[in-house]
């Protein structure tokens, strides 16, 4: 309790800075919304500024259970987490039942970012966000993770990482990173195979933070070669877990 207590309490310090509303805690995890009650132009930013920076209190927070764990002399265990943001309609209000309710948020958009998050660990990523919020937020720095139908859903959806903002988005570095990424996108989906192979070896060499991410493509490319998609084929990949 002390520890969930010690995590959620910076994590929601952070959101509430940023004009974020907390919906409600489901054990370690955080609901959120923004743009509600109050209008919040700039919600999507706002939910990316929380993101990114609840990543970098929890690197603080980490150090400190480190240190308490090294002066204990016990083993040290890191605390992670993944992020899902998605932007679109949906019902606000208060949601419950006579005796008891809710200010609370529902709606496909809302379902749709506890998928999102959900996909996070897949693709070794800390931040998975919607297409609409990556509209809504673009001074950002983000790359596309892929088409996917997630579980509950028909239609694909393009699904980003956040990586950081803007200054990162500016800099040669990431431009270098976005142009081989999205060719590498470009040669998967066009079933090329071999490129494939070769960009996805170049865009380990310039970011070695989503080495799990390249991971995944290089063990699709090696089941597709072994197993061809059709020839109109539209490189969506269709999750099975949430």
């Amino acid at each position: 309790t002390h520890l969930i207590n010690r995590f959620l309490t910076p994590m929601t310090d952070i959101i509430m800075a940023r004009l974020g509303t907390i919906d409600k805690y489901m054990g370690d995890c955080i609901m959120a919304f923004w743009n509600a009650p109050l209008d919040d132009a700039q919600h999507a930013d706002h939910a990316c500024q929380s993101a990114i920076a609840m990543f970098k209190e929890l690197e603080v927070l980490n150090d400190g259970l480190r240190k308490e764990a090294e002066a204990e002399k016990r083993k040290f265990y890191p605390l992670n987490i993944g992020i899902g943001l998605n932007t679109g309609d949906c019902v606000v209000g208060n949601m419950g039942s006579q005796q008891r309710f809710d200010y609370s948020v529902l709606g496909d958009s809302v379902n749709l970012a506890s998928r999102l998050e959900g996909q996070s660990k897949n693709y070794g990523v800390g931040v998975v966000i919607g297409e609409n919020t990556r509209e809504r937020a673009p001074d950002w720095a983000h790359l596309e993770l892929d088409l996917i139908a997630v579980k509950g859903k028909k239609e694909a959806v393009r699904i980003f990482t956040l990586l950081g903002d803007k200054s990162l988005k500016d800099s040669p570095e990431f431009k270098a990173l976005e142009d081989v990424h999205n060719r590498m996108l470009r040669a998967y989906r066009g079933q090329q195979w071999p490129n494939t192979r070769q960009l996805i070896a170049e865009c380990r060499d310039l970011d070695g933070r989503l080495e799990h991410l390249y991971d995944l493509y290089d063990e699709r490319v090696e089941f597709y070669e072994a197993n061809p998609p059709p020839p109109d084929w539209d490189g969506v990949f269709v999750a099975t877990s949430k």
